[in-house]
Protein backbone atom coordinates (compact mmCIF):
# COMPACT_ATOMS: atom_id res chain seq x y z
CA UNK A 1 0.00 0.00 0.00
CA UNK A 2 1.62 3.31 -1.33
CA UNK A 3 -1.33 5.65 0.32
CA UNK A 4 -2.24 4.91 3.97
CA UNK A 5 -5.15 7.74 4.06
CA UNK A 6 -8.88 6.23 4.40
CA UNK A 7 -11.48 9.22 4.64
CA UNK A 8 -12.73 7.07 7.83
CA UNK A 9 -10.01 7.76 9.40
CA UNK A 10 -10.21 11.41 9.18
CA UNK A 11 -6.04 11.34 9.73
CA UNK A 12 -3.31 10.63 7.28
CA UNK A 13 -0.62 7.90 9.11
CA UNK A 14 1.75 9.33 5.57
CA UNK A 15 1.11 12.81 6.67
CA UNK A 16 1.95 11.95 10.34
CA UNK A 17 5.20 10.19 9.92
CA UNK A 18 6.62 12.74 7.97
CA UNK A 19 5.41 15.57 9.63
CA UNK A 20 7.66 13.28 13.18
CA UNK A 21 10.46 12.79 11.12
CA UNK A 22 10.29 17.06 10.48
CA UNK A 23 10.00 17.58 14.11
CA UNK A 24 13.13 14.58 15.10
CA UNK A 25 15.30 16.37 12.87
CA UNK A 26 14.69 19.90 14.28
CA UNK A 27 15.48 18.07 17.76
CA UNK A 28 18.43 16.66 16.33
CA UNK A 29 20.27 19.96 15.47
CA UNK A 30 19.96 20.59 19.45
CA UNK A 31 21.66 17.57 20.66
CA UNK A 32 25.32 19.39 19.91
CA UNK A 33 24.43 21.50 22.98
CA UNK A 34 25.19 18.44 25.10
CA UNK A 35 28.22 16.99 23.64
CA UNK A 36 30.32 15.74 26.13
CA UNK A 37 28.44 16.84 28.46
CA UNK A 38 25.52 15.45 31.24
CA UNK A 39 22.75 14.89 28.86
CA UNK A 40 24.15 13.98 26.35
CA UNK A 41 21.44 12.25 23.73
CA UNK A 42 22.39 8.96 21.79
CA UNK A 43 22.49 9.23 17.91
CA UNK A 44 21.51 6.79 15.07
CA UNK A 45 18.66 5.51 16.84
CA UNK A 46 15.99 7.58 14.43
CA UNK A 47 12.92 5.96 13.52
CA UNK A 48 11.88 4.71 17.30
CA UNK A 49 10.22 6.41 20.11
CA UNK A 50 12.29 6.60 22.51
CA UNK A 51 16.26 8.03 23.04
CA UNK A 52 18.89 7.21 24.95
CA UNK A 53 20.51 10.10 27.14
CA UNK A 54 24.14 9.56 28.94
CA UNK A 55 24.77 10.63 32.90
CA UNK A 56 28.44 9.24 32.71
CA UNK A 57 28.13 5.83 32.60
CA UNK A 58 24.56 5.81 33.17
CA UNK A 59 22.41 5.20 30.24
CA UNK A 60 18.76 6.60 30.38
CA UNK A 61 15.73 6.01 27.70
CA UNK A 62 13.05 8.85 28.00
CA UNK A 63 9.75 8.43 26.23
CA UNK A 64 6.35 11.04 26.17
CA UNK A 65 2.95 10.36 24.70
CA UNK A 66 -1.08 10.56 25.70
CA UNK A 67 -3.89 8.68 25.36
CA UNK A 68 -5.38 10.72 22.53
CA UNK A 69 -8.70 10.43 21.60
CA UNK A 70 -9.36 7.05 23.76
CA UNK A 71 -10.45 9.48 26.37
CA UNK A 72 -13.79 10.47 24.74
CA UNK A 73 -14.33 7.17 25.75
CA UNK A 74 -14.25 7.46 29.17
CA UNK A 75 -15.85 10.92 29.10
CA UNK A 76 -18.95 8.68 27.10
CA UNK A 77 -19.26 5.74 29.46
CA UNK A 78 -18.34 8.40 32.68
CA UNK A 79 -15.30 5.53 33.90
CA UNK A 80 -12.21 6.86 34.17
CA UNK A 81 -10.14 4.49 36.47
CA UNK A 82 -8.46 1.69 33.44
CA UNK A 83 -7.00 5.24 31.47
CA UNK A 84 -3.71 4.73 33.35
CA UNK A 85 -2.97 1.67 32.43
CA UNK A 86 -2.99 3.14 28.54
CA UNK A 87 -0.84 6.03 29.63
CA UNK A 88 2.17 3.80 31.07
CA UNK A 89 1.87 1.44 27.95
CA UNK A 90 2.17 4.69 25.37
CA UNK A 91 5.36 5.27 27.43
CA UNK A 92 6.83 2.71 29.32
CA UNK A 93 6.34 0.06 26.26
CA UNK A 94 8.04 2.16 24.00
CA UNK A 95 10.82 2.13 26.73
CA UNK A 96 11.28 -1.17 26.48
CA UNK A 97 10.95 -1.49 23.00
CA UNK A 98 14.18 0.32 23.06
CA UNK A 99 15.66 -2.17 26.24
CA UNK A 100 15.26 0.36 28.85
CA UNK A 101 13.77 -0.43 32.15
CA UNK A 102 11.16 1.99 33.01
CA UNK A 103 11.48 3.76 36.30
CA UNK A 104 9.85 7.21 36.94
CA UNK A 105 6.95 8.92 35.43
CA UNK A 106 5.61 12.66 34.95
CA UNK A 107 2.36 13.29 33.73
CA UNK A 108 0.44 16.46 32.89
CA UNK A 109 -3.48 16.64 32.88
CA UNK A 110 -5.04 19.35 31.02
CA UNK A 111 -8.53 20.25 31.92
CA UNK A 112 -11.13 22.90 30.45
CA UNK A 113 -12.79 23.24 34.52
CA UNK A 114 -11.65 20.94 37.39
CA UNK A 115 -13.73 17.98 38.82
CA UNK A 116 -11.94 16.40 41.94
CA UNK A 117 -13.49 12.84 41.36
CA UNK A 118 -12.73 12.64 38.35
CA UNK A 119 -8.91 13.49 38.75
CA UNK A 120 -9.04 10.74 41.42
CA UNK A 121 -10.01 8.12 39.75
CA UNK A 122 -7.59 8.72 37.20
CA UNK A 123 -4.48 8.93 39.27
CA UNK A 124 -5.93 5.50 41.06
CA UNK A 125 -5.59 3.85 38.04
CA UNK A 126 -2.50 5.59 36.95
CA UNK A 127 -1.48 4.28 40.78
CA UNK A 128 -2.36 0.48 39.83
CA UNK A 129 -0.49 0.87 36.28
CA UNK A 130 2.74 2.34 38.26
CA UNK A 131 2.53 -0.61 40.53
CA UNK A 132 1.96 -3.25 38.00
CA UNK A 133 4.97 -1.68 36.08
CA UNK A 134 7.58 -1.08 39.12
CA UNK A 135 6.92 2.97 37.86
CA UNK A 136 7.53 5.73 40.95
CA UNK A 137 5.31 8.85 39.31
CA UNK A 138 7.34 11.73 40.46
CA UNK A 139 6.13 14.89 38.62
CA UNK A 140 3.14 16.44 37.36
CA UNK A 141 0.84 19.02 37.10
CA UNK A 142 -2.78 19.80 36.50
CA UNK A 143 -3.42 22.79 33.81
CA UNK A 144 -6.93 24.40 34.15
CA UNK A 145 -7.24 25.53 30.32
CA UNK A 146 -11.13 26.39 29.88
CA UNK A 147 -12.83 26.43 26.24
CA UNK A 148 -9.51 25.67 25.05
CA UNK A 149 -9.69 22.03 26.07
CA UNK A 150 -12.92 20.29 24.57
CA UNK A 151 -14.61 17.08 24.69
CA UNK A 152 -17.76 14.92 24.51
CA UNK A 153 -20.25 17.13 25.92
CA UNK A 154 -21.92 16.82 29.26
CA UNK A 155 -18.63 14.81 30.61
CA UNK A 156 -18.17 15.92 34.04
CA UNK A 157 -14.71 17.01 32.92
CA UNK A 158 -12.55 17.49 29.37
CA UNK A 159 -9.16 17.00 29.38
CA UNK A 160 -6.11 15.78 27.85
CA UNK A 161 -3.86 13.51 29.46
CA UNK A 162 0.33 13.29 28.45
CA UNK A 163 3.19 11.68 30.03
CA UNK A 164 7.07 11.57 30.10
CA UNK A 165 8.78 8.29 31.28
CA UNK A 166 12.12 7.38 31.70
CA UNK A 167 14.22 4.38 32.14
CA UNK A 168 17.49 2.64 32.52
CA UNK A 169 18.98 0.66 30.15
CA UNK A 170 18.81 -3.11 31.16
CA UNK A 171 22.53 -4.39 32.61
CA UNK A 172 22.67 -6.82 30.02
CA UNK A 173 22.47 -4.76 27.03
CA UNK A 174 25.52 -3.16 25.63
CA UNK A 175 23.70 -0.50 23.65
CA UNK A 176 19.60 0.02 23.07
CA UNK A 177 18.10 -2.17 21.31
CA UNK A 178 17.24 -1.31 17.67
CA UNK A 179 16.86 -3.88 14.91
CA UNK A 180 20.56 -3.14 13.52
CA UNK A 181 21.62 -6.59 15.03
CA UNK A 182 19.01 -8.69 13.48
CA UNK A 183 19.83 -10.80 10.62
CA UNK A 184 17.70 -12.88 7.82
CA UNK A 185 15.99 -16.13 9.37
CA UNK A 186 15.87 -14.77 12.71
CA UNK A 187 12.51 -15.52 14.21
CA UNK A 188 9.79 -12.91 15.25
CA UNK A 189 8.34 -13.24 18.34
CA UNK A 190 4.52 -12.20 18.62
CA UNK A 191 2.83 -10.72 22.37
CA UNK A 192 -0.86 -10.99 22.29
CA UNK A 193 -2.82 -7.51 22.69
CA UNK A 194 -6.00 -7.84 24.34
CA UNK A 195 -7.65 -4.77 23.95
CA UNK A 196 -7.32 -1.46 21.12
CA UNK A 197 -4.64 0.09 23.21
CA UNK A 198 -4.74 3.30 22.50
CA UNK A 199 -4.36 3.64 18.82
CA UNK A 200 -6.96 3.78 16.07
CA UNK A 201 -9.93 5.40 17.78
CA UNK A 202 -10.63 8.00 15.31
CA UNK A 203 -11.11 4.88 12.68
CA UNK A 204 -13.38 3.02 15.39
CA UNK A 205 -15.34 6.21 16.46
CA UNK A 206 -15.89 7.57 13.12
CA UNK A 207 -17.46 4.09 11.98
CA UNK A 208 -19.62 3.96 15.12
CA UNK A 209 -20.88 7.46 14.52
CA UNK A 210 -21.71 6.15 11.13
CA UNK A 211 -23.57 3.44 11.91
CA UNK A 212 -25.31 4.08 15.04
CA UNK A 213 -25.68 8.39 15.56
CA UNK A 214 -24.37 10.20 18.10
CA UNK A 215 -24.66 7.67 21.09
CA UNK A 216 -23.11 5.03 19.58
CA UNK A 217 -20.64 4.14 22.70
CA UNK A 218 -24.47 2.99 24.60
CA UNK A 219 -25.14 0.59 21.32
CA UNK A 220 -25.24 -3.45 22.54
CA UNK A 221 -21.78 -4.75 21.21
CA UNK A 222 -23.17 -8.26 19.47
CA UNK A 223 -19.21 -9.59 18.74
CA UNK A 224 -18.84 -13.35 20.49
CA UNK A 225 -17.14 -11.81 23.46
CA UNK A 226 -20.40 -9.91 24.46
CA UNK A 227 -20.63 -11.43 27.49
CA UNK A 228 -17.75 -9.07 28.25
CA UNK A 229 -18.40 -6.16 26.81
CA UNK A 230 -22.28 -5.13 27.13
CA UNK A 231 -21.92 -1.98 24.92
CA UNK A 232 -19.77 -0.97 22.38
CA UNK A 233 -18.14 1.74 24.41
CA UNK A 234 -17.28 -0.80 27.09
CA UNK A 235 -15.23 -3.04 24.21
CA UNK A 236 -13.33 0.17 23.28
CA UNK A 237 -12.36 1.42 26.70
CA UNK A 238 -10.79 -1.82 27.56
CA UNK A 239 -7.20 -0.84 29.06
CA UNK A 240 -3.83 -1.39 27.59
CA UNK A 241 -1.99 -4.33 28.52
CA UNK A 242 1.50 -3.35 29.50
CA UNK A 243 4.57 -5.75 28.28
CA UNK A 244 7.49 -3.63 29.89
CA UNK A 245 7.70 -5.82 33.31
CA UNK A 246 7.74 -9.60 30.94
CA UNK A 247 10.18 -7.89 28.40
CA UNK A 248 12.19 -7.10 31.07
CA UNK A 249 11.83 -10.85 32.76
CA UNK A 250 13.12 -11.93 29.10
CA UNK A 251 16.23 -9.35 29.65
CA UNK A 252 16.88 -10.51 33.19
CA UNK A 253 16.91 -14.61 32.31
CA UNK A 254 19.53 -13.39 29.44
CA UNK A 255 17.33 -14.48 26.61
CA UNK A 256 18.63 -12.76 23.38
CA UNK A 257 16.84 -9.81 21.88
CA UNK A 258 17.83 -8.02 18.42
CA UNK A 259 14.85 -5.81 18.13
CA UNK A 260 11.13 -4.85 19.85
CA UNK A 261 8.31 -3.10 17.64
CA UNK A 262 5.72 -1.70 20.09
CA UNK A 263 2.30 -1.90 17.38
CA UNK A 264 0.85 1.16 18.36
CA UNK A 265 -0.49 3.86 15.78
CA UNK A 266 0.53 2.69 12.12
CA UNK A 267 -0.74 -1.09 13.00
CA UNK A 268 1.52 -3.89 12.48
CA UNK A 269 3.32 -3.11 9.25
CA UNK A 270 3.94 0.50 9.78
CA UNK A 271 5.53 0.03 13.45
CA UNK A 272 7.74 -2.95 12.77
CA UNK A 273 9.30 -1.32 9.92
CA UNK A 274 10.76 0.65 12.32
CA UNK A 275 12.82 -1.61 13.50
CA UNK A 276 13.86 -3.59 9.90
CA UNK A 277 17.14 -2.40 9.36
CA UNK A 278 19.79 -3.05 6.51
CA UNK A 279 17.31 -4.25 4.02
CA UNK A 280 15.48 -6.67 5.54
CA UNK A 281 12.13 -7.88 5.64
CA UNK A 282 9.79 -9.74 7.10
CA UNK A 283 7.28 -12.36 6.35
CA UNK A 284 4.61 -12.88 9.19
CA UNK A 285 2.33 -15.79 8.74
CA UNK A 286 1.03 -16.99 12.42
CA UNK A 287 -0.13 -13.30 13.89
CA UNK A 288 -2.68 -13.34 16.71
CA UNK A 289 -6.56 -13.38 15.35
CA UNK A 290 -7.61 -10.32 15.55
CA UNK A 291 -9.95 -9.24 18.65
CA UNK A 292 -13.63 -9.90 18.48
CA UNK A 293 -14.37 -5.92 17.93
CA UNK A 294 -11.92 -5.05 15.58
CA UNK A 295 -13.36 -8.78 13.11
CA UNK A 296 -17.02 -7.29 14.23
CA UNK A 297 -16.37 -3.91 13.16
CA UNK A 298 -14.59 -4.69 9.93
CA UNK A 299 -17.90 -6.73 9.09
CA UNK A 300 -20.26 -4.41 9.72
CA UNK A 301 -18.53 -0.89 8.96
CA UNK A 302 -16.89 -2.46 5.81
CA UNK A 303 -13.12 -1.44 6.72
CA UNK A 304 -10.84 -3.32 4.30
CA UNK A 305 -8.36 -5.73 5.72
CA UNK A 306 -5.36 -3.67 4.50
CA UNK A 307 -6.77 -1.05 6.21
CA UNK A 308 -7.52 -2.34 9.99
CA UNK A 309 -4.05 -3.84 9.83
CA UNK A 310 -2.40 -0.61 9.32
CA UNK A 311 -4.73 1.64 11.87
CA UNK A 312 -4.93 -1.30 14.37
CA UNK A 313 -2.76 -3.68 16.50
CA UNK A 314 -5.33 -6.44 15.31
CA UNK A 315 -4.51 -8.46 18.51
CA UNK A 316 -0.62 -8.28 18.52
CA UNK A 317 0.53 -5.71 20.56
CA UNK A 318 4.16 -6.55 20.27
CA UNK A 319 6.43 -7.96 17.90
CA UNK A 320 9.95 -9.20 19.54
CA UNK A 321 13.33 -10.63 17.50
CA UNK A 322 15.37 -13.36 18.40
CA UNK A 323 17.29 -15.90 16.64
CA UNK A 324 15.55 -19.04 15.76
CA UNK A 325 16.75 -21.04 17.86
CA UNK A 326 15.94 -18.68 20.99
CA UNK A 327 12.16 -18.21 19.78
CA UNK A 328 10.67 -21.02 21.60
CA UNK A 329 12.15 -19.88 24.98
CA UNK A 330 11.08 -17.00 24.65
CA UNK A 331 7.64 -18.27 24.08
CA UNK A 332 7.63 -20.17 27.39
CA UNK A 333 9.31 -17.15 29.21
CA UNK A 334 6.93 -14.58 28.42
CA UNK A 335 4.00 -17.46 29.07
CA UNK A 336 5.68 -18.15 32.68
CA UNK A 337 5.17 -13.82 33.24
CA UNK A 338 0.95 -14.37 32.35
CA UNK A 339 1.38 -13.10 28.58
CA UNK A 340 0.27 -14.95 25.51
CA UNK A 341 3.32 -15.67 22.92
CA UNK A 342 3.96 -17.11 20.08
CA UNK A 343 6.56 -17.45 17.04
CA UNK A 344 4.87 -15.40 14.77
CA UNK A 345 7.52 -15.50 11.38
CA UNK A 346 10.60 -14.55 10.53
CA UNK A 347 12.81 -11.49 8.91
CA UNK A 348 13.59 -11.96 5.04
CA UNK A 349 16.67 -10.88 3.35
CA UNK A 350 14.04 -8.62 0.67
CA UNK A 351 12.72 -5.60 2.12
CA UNK A 352 8.54 -5.14 2.68
CA UNK A 353 6.30 -6.79 5.21
CA UNK A 354 4.06 -9.24 4.35
CA UNK A 355 1.64 -10.58 6.58
CA UNK A 356 -0.46 -13.96 5.79
CA UNK A 357 -3.61 -13.58 8.07
CA UNK A 358 -7.03 -15.03 7.32
CA UNK A 359 -8.09 -12.21 5.49
CA UNK A 360 -5.46 -12.90 2.98
CA UNK A 361 -2.06 -11.88 2.18
CA UNK A 362 -1.59 -8.67 2.67
CA UNK A 363 1.75 -6.90 1.26
CA UNK A 364 3.72 -3.09 2.48
CA UNK A 365 6.60 -1.82 0.94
Amino acid sequence: MNNAQTPDAGYSIDLGNAASRNAYNWSKKTFATRTGLPGEPARGLDGGFSNEIRFGQERLGISSDGIGTKIELAERLDKYDTLGYDLVAMTADDLIAAGFVPTNLSNIIDVNTLDYDVVDEMMRGLHDACMFSKIAITGGEIAELGNRIGGYPGARMNFNWCSTAIGVLHPSLQQPLSGAHAQAGDAVVALRSPSFRSNGYSLARKTLQRLFGDNWHAQAYDGPDANQYPTWGDALLAPSLIYAPALTAVLDAGLPLHGAAHITGGGVADNFKRVLKNGLGAVLDNLFAPLPAMQRLCEIGGIAPETAYLYWNMGTGMLLLTPPEAAEALVQQLAQSGYQAQVAGYLTAEAGVTLRVAAGELKYA
